[in-house]
Order: structure tokens, then C-alpha cells, then sequence
């Protein structure tokens, strides 16, 4: 079964920007005749929405580069090969890889993806046998419990009080949602442990005993940008400024700071652009002078390409899933009702997983799926008597689950490992079957 799932992706999934690209086709070809909206209006939502997730990008393009950047920093490089010289097998370097991440993205989800995809590169330089494919593969598919853990958006969203909450869902939530309905719900909490040991068990057990694909680990060194500090006698006062500790120094404080006032006494959240700050100041900081950090910066820049390449093209494709045309008609509304159409209280949040699981691949974002459902999946599930926290949790469910097929999310895991989405997504497909029958499971259970 694994070896028909690796050959099924090599041999029909694309570069992720092709597959962009058809998608893009799909939901053009789709939104026409159910939505009965006109090529004119599908091109125009489409490029209505092309510049919608350009804070966005921009953000992802930080997270990768300066977690990059910062992985690279000496002091970090040593602490990494330290805890990659734990596992000393194939298998338990799976194992761990897995599980490492699984927890970081929980915590994280900016933090667990970068550091878990850093840590599975620095084992299979170091480790002889390790699938390597297997290895990035493992360190990704952690990322299906994100949206169930502490920075999922849409959970997050439902415990943030204020007007764009009850608007957002037609004034069905006039009060939030605390996250110890959501997140921290003890069906949850079981769910998202069955999830990670279910992903340990069957990443370990994927293992292939023959056929193995390595990489040489030559081609996994990080070539060093070296910066030669200039003769003292000779210096100049700009070289000066480079080659300053104390600036590197202040700069940090000063970005420490600010996180500790907003994290700590402002009640801010860890979100994506804590991380990125924190991956800049804390980079800033160990690379010692700003002249190292801004040429470890700038190598790590390269890996960026595909999510500035790509980004564009699915905020277009959210354009024509959420636009609306003279007939009145959303395609994302079309899928949603059709899922309520067949729900009773107990299988309205199986199947809401499964309208967020499809519309995931269109939309992979939390703000894109709660601008869609929450107007129409909460206000149903209060019809059926439904607990709204498990409505919302169901849709984050479905919002994480099939990013393990769907590219969108892979983008900076790529760059920094130098695969191609076709080399570890048909062992995403396996660990996708997997949990998809644990999570389907565990959200019927807690109808009851």
C-alpha cells in the first residue's frame, strides 16, 4: 500500500505551482455551472482576490527565512547536531523527527514546521540508512494538529469577544467561545494524542527495509558565509558599525522587549508574527554582528522563491471560491449546504470535517474557511443543538487534516529540504488515512 501510494504521487502529482495552476482550473470550471456565475465574473473574482494574502506571504516568507537564518547561527547549529545524535536508528530517527514535531506544531504551528523540517535535515546528515524522503515527510505531517492546538486561528478567533464575532457568524456567538471548549477540551486533547501517536507508530512502521533513499550528507552542509573582520588599523567607521556586537545586542533587546510587554502584560498572543520575531532578534543576537546576520539572512532569502511564486495564485482561488456573482450564489456557501442538507446532531460535525476537508484543498487557510462557514455552520449547528465549541473544532479539523496532501502549507518545508512535493506526499497520503479514521472517530464520539 505504501508503495503503490509513493508511485500513485510520483507519478500524477506536480510541482506544487502547476498544481496551483489547476486548481486554479477546477475551481474556475466548478464555480460556472453550480454557481451560475459567468467567465467574466469567475476572472474577476479570481483576480479580485490575487493580492489578498500578500501580508500573509510576506509573513511566511519571514518565518522561513529568519527561522532559516537562525538555524544556521553557530550557537544553534551545535544545540541541533546535539539532539540529532540521540536516535540511533533508522526507525527512532523517524520516530523522534515525528513526534518533535507533532509537539512543536501543537505549540506553534510557524515554530513546530520550521524547527521540526531543520532538526529531520541535521539527522539525515548525520545518520547512514535514514529514508530521507520519509524523514521530511515525518517532519511535516506533524502539521496536521495545528489547527486543534494553541495557535489554531480559528479556535483563537471563536475566544476573541467583539462585534466581528457575532458578525462573522450572523449573530449566532454574541459571547466567545473559551478555549477550554475548543482546544483544550478533553475530547480534544485525546483526539490530538491518538492523532500523534497514530502518525509516530505509522511513520516508524513506513520505514522502507530495502530500497532506501539517502542523500549524500555533503549536500546537506550549509556552505558558511564567511565574514572576515577587517584590520584594525585600517577599519572605518561603517565597517565599525558591521562588525558591532553592541548593536546586534540593542537591536535584540529592544525586539525582546517589546515581545515581553506583548506577550506578557499586554495579554498578546504567540502568533505567526511573535515567531518571526522572535526567530529575527533571537538570529540577530547569535550571529553576533549584523554584518554575519545579514549575510546568513541573504542566503537563506533563495528558499522564499515558492511561496512568493505561488501565494498569488491561491488567494485568487479563494477569490472564486468566496466571490458572488449576479446570481447571489458562493461557491463555498454551495459546499457547506450541502453538507447540512444531510445532517442530523450527531453527523453534522463529521460531516462539517469533511466540508472543510474539501474545501481545504481550494482554501488552505483558517481566515479563508471561517470568512466561509462560520456564517453558515454555526447557525445550522445551533439549529441541531450542536455545542458551537465542537462545530468550530470540527472545522479546524477539516482545515488541518488534508494539508497533508495539499501542497500550500509544504512550501517552506520544501525549500529548506530541496524535495519536491511528489517526494513526500505519498507518505502523507498513508499518515492522511490514518488519522482521517481517528479524527472522523473522535468527533462522532463526542456528539453523542
Amino acid at each position: 500500500m505504501i508503495k503503490f501510494c509513493v508511485k500513485l504521487v510520483q507519478r500524477w502529482l506536480p510541482e506544487p505551482f502547476i498544481f496551483a495552476i489547476i486548481l486554479t482550473l477546477v475551481a474556475a470550471c466548478l464555480a460556472m455551472p453550480i454557481c451560475h456565475q459567468t467567465p467574466i465574473e469567475v476572472i474577476e473574482h479570481w483576480g479580485g482576490g490575487v493580492w489578498n494574502l500578500l501580508a500573509f506571504a510576506m509573513q511566511m516568507a519571514l518565518v522561513l527565512v529568519c527561522g532559516s537564518t537562525l538555524a544556521a547561527a553557530p550557537a544553534i547549529k551545535r544545540a541541533i547536531s546535539s539532539l540529532a545524535g540521540i536516535p540511533k536508528s533508522p526507525a527512532a530517527a523517524i520516530a523522534l523527527v515525528t513526534g518533535v514535531s507533532a509537539i512543536a506544531c501543537w505549540l506553534n504551528w510557524g515554530f513546530g514546521l520550521i524547527v521540526g523540517v531543520i532538526f529531520a535535515k541535521e539527522i539525515a546528515r548525520r545518520m547512514q540508512g535514514v529514508d530521507y524522503r520519509l524523514l521530511i515527510a515525518s517532519a511535516y505531517s506533524g502539521f496536521v494538529v495545528w489547527h486543534a492546538g494553541l495557535s489554531g486561528s480559528i479556535p483563537l478567533t471563536m475566544a476573541t469577544p467583539g462585534e466581528a464575532l457575532t458578525k462573522a457568524t450572523n449573530g449566532v456567538l454574541t459571547s466567545p467561545i473559551p478555549v477550554s471548549r475548543t482546544i483544550l477540551d478533553p475530547h480534544n486533547l485525546v483526539i490530538v494524542a491518538l492523532v500523534i501517536v497514530a502518525i509516530v507508530v505509522t511513520n516508524t512502521l513506513m520505514h522502507p527495509k530495502k530500497d532506501v533513499v539517502t542523500v549524500d550528507p555533503a549536500l546537506l552542509e550549509e556552505e558558511n558565509v564567511a565574514v572576515v573582520k577587517p584590520d584594525k588599523a585600517n577599519i572605518t567607521p561603517a565597517q565599525r558599525m558591521e562588525h558591532s556586537k553592541l548593536l546586534a545586542w540593542i537591536v535584540s533587546l529592544i525586539g525582546f522587549t517589546y515581545l515581553v510587554i506583548h506577550l506578557g502584560f499586554r495579554g498578546g498572543s504567540f502568533d505567526l508574527g511573535s515567531v518571526i520575531m522572535l526567530f529575527l532578534f533571537l538570529g540577530v543576537l547569535l550571529h553576533g554582528t549584523p554584518l554575519a546576520y545579514v549575510r546568513a539572512f541573504t542566503k537563506a532569502a533563495t528558499g522564499a522563491s515558492g511561496i512568493i511564486l505561488q501565494f498569488p495564485f491561491y488567494a485568487g482561488i479563494m477569490g472564486i471560491i468566496t466571490g458572488i456573482g449576479a446570481s447571489g450564489i458562493c461557491f463555498g456557501t454551495v459546499i457547506s449546504n450541502a453538507c447540512i442538507s444531510i445532517s442530523t446532531p450527531t453527523t453534522y460535525p463529521l460531516l462539517t470535517f469533511i466540508c472543510a476537508a474539501v474545501l481545504n484543498m481550494f482554501v488552505p487557510s483558517g481566515g479563508g474557511h471561517w470568512a466561509i462557514q462560520a456564517p453558515i455552520m454555526f447557525a445550522a449547528g445551533a439549529d441541531l443543538g450542536v455545542d458551537p465549541g465542537l462545530t468550530g473544532t470540527a472545522i479546524a479539523w477539516g482545515d488541518a487534516w488534508t494539508n497533508l496532501i495539499q501542497p500550500f502549507w509544504a512550501i517552506p518545508a520544501l525549500a529548506i529540504a530541496k524535495l519536491d512535493a511528489k517526494d513526500i506526499m505519498g507518505f502523507c497520503l498513508i499518515d492522511l488515512l490514518i488519522t482521517g479514521i481517528i479524527i472522523c472517530s473522535g468527533l462522532v464520539i463526542w456528539a453523542l
